[in-house]
């Protein structure tokens, strides 16, 4: 059964934790958001609750690595990736803190709570800081390999996960029959193809595949990507399959200026010019509403990057 990326984090954490002494989370009256209610009865000494106050999280958390441990801070990506920008550029990364960032509820998936919650200028901020990984993962098996990876990797990482459940994509049980090794930095070809690569991350990942399902009942092969690493951004990976392909498409829950598509265009523009479309978030105030009706207003749907395959291989 299908859960939030959030729950497999929090049920993951608390698994590390238990055996590692040296973990410690902190939240930011975000317990029940990031739904850390058994760590924080389990863990009561290994757990932090600071209050609304994430600037102040963030300060305390580098102090904590610097002092040996292993913080992990957990709360709304909204405001972890905007009011608390220049601590994480400051305290975080430019200082080298062993400290990881867990951004949940990201992109629209507040909902109802509108703009003032959305999460959509965060890989353009996080990946223009020098030093810091930047990480969204696709699914809660996805996000299961990634936080073990991540306590064990040493240096300073910003995660942003959704609210709601997702489809799984990987696993046992996930819809592509893939188990593969989380590492960061390293893209993942869910898909073969030739005539068009599509690049995701985060939760458009899935709905890349399952366009890129549907494109071979059309006749069309595509290449589907998952790039849950954005920077270190495997940048082998994308010249290697744009090569390969006649046009290139880039989905996101991101703002259509500074993310995925604005990342891959420039690498593409340098090395590997392509005829391309970016399927994003334009850059305006989003209509108020769940992820799924966002989503379909703005087109982050199988049926619109169908669609513009078709056109961009007309």
């Amino acid at each position: 059964m299908s859960i939030p990326c959030r729950q497999a984090f929090s049920q993951e954490i608390l698994a590390k934790a238990t055996d590692d002494k040296n973990i410690v989370v902190l939240c930011t009256d975000s317990r029940g958001s990031v739904m850390l209610g058994d760590f924080a009865s389990e863990l009561p000494d290994q757990f932090i609750e600071v209050g609304i106050a994430e600037q102040n999280c963030v300060g305390l958390a580098a102090g904590l690595a610097n002092a040996g441990l292993k913080p992990f801070v957990a709360g709304p990506a909204c405001f972890y990736s905007m009011r608390s920008a220049e601590q994480v550029k400051v305290d975080i990364a430019y200082s080298g803190s062993n400290a990881k960032i867990i951004g949940i509820s990201g992109g629209v998936s507040y909902g109802a709570l509108g703009t003032s919650h959305h999460s959509l200028q965060d890989i353009a901020t996080m990946t223009a800081i020098p030093g810091l990984t930047v990480i969204l993962p696709a699914d809660a098996w996805q996000t299961r390999q990634m936080t073990a990876a991540l306590t064990e990797h040493v240096g300073p990482v910003y995660v942003r996960m959704g609210r709601g459940a997702v489809p799984d994509l990987y696993g046992p049980e996930g819809e592509s029959g893939l188990m593969p090794e989380f590492e960061i930095g390293q893209a993942i070809e869910l898909m073969q193809g030739t005539d068009i690569a599509i690049y995701a991350c985060g939760e458009t990942v899935w709905h890349a595949w399952q366009a890129g399902l549907r494109l071979r009942e059309f006749g069309i092969s595509a290449a589907v990507i998952d790039i849950h690493t954005l920077m270190p951004l495997d940048e082998e990976k994308i010249l290697e399959t744009a090569s390969g392909c006649k046009a290139v498409i880039t989905v996101e829950e991101h703002s259509i200026n500074g993310g995925l598509g604005s990342i891959v265009a420039s690498l593409l523009a340098e090395n590997e010019p392509k005829k391309m479309r970016r399927i994003a978030l334009p850059n305006e105030n989003i209509i108020t509403g769940s992820s799924a009706e966002v989503f379909r207003h703005y087109g982050l749907t199988a049926d619109n990057i169908i669609n513009a395959a078709q056109e961009l291989l007309k």
